[in-house]
């Protein structure tokens, strides 16, 4: 059975933008078109991904883009409890936890995030990676 991976909005934003993290995020969503890994990510971080590259894009552009990565991500979402222990943890930032709450939720094997104030949160049983540790760590294993 393939991983299940988490994609945060940098990570997508990275891809859809081709920001600087270009590369690495290409690679992964590769794996997941692939089916080596089963990339996921919540509503809400299609709701950024989308108003971000809606400024850089037409809205038609915008659409065909979220709906094409669609056909490789499944998107996950929270119950009340979920968002309830997303609240009481010790992430600061309630988006952040939301989607980590959600991702261990969905037992998520690995958490791609280069942010890393949300890093240093993680508890072991869910590390987040950055695109390219990720990579490195998936890679030898």
């Amino acid at each position: 059975m393939a991983s299940k991976v988490f994609a945060d909005a940098n990570l997508l934003l990275d891809f859809t933008l081709q920001r600087a993290g270009y590369p690495s995020a290409e690679q992964i969503i590769q794996l997941s078109i692939d089916g080596t890994i089963q990339l996921c990510t919540t509503p809400a971080v299609l709701h950024i991904v989308s108003y971000f590259t809606a400024q850089a894009y037409s809205k038609d552009q915008t659409r065909i883009l979220i709906a094409t990565l669609l056909n490789d991500i499944q998107v996950i979402d929270c119950t009340h409890a979920t968002a309830l222990n997303a609240v009481n943890s010790d992430i600061d930032d309630l988006e952040d936890a939301l989607q980590y709450h959600a991702a261990l939720a969905h037992q998520v094997d690995y958490f791609i995030s280069s942010d890393r104030k949300l890093k240093k949160a993680a508890i072991p049983s869910l590390p987040i990676y950055t695109a390219s540790e990720f990579l490195k760590s998936f890679n030898q294993t």
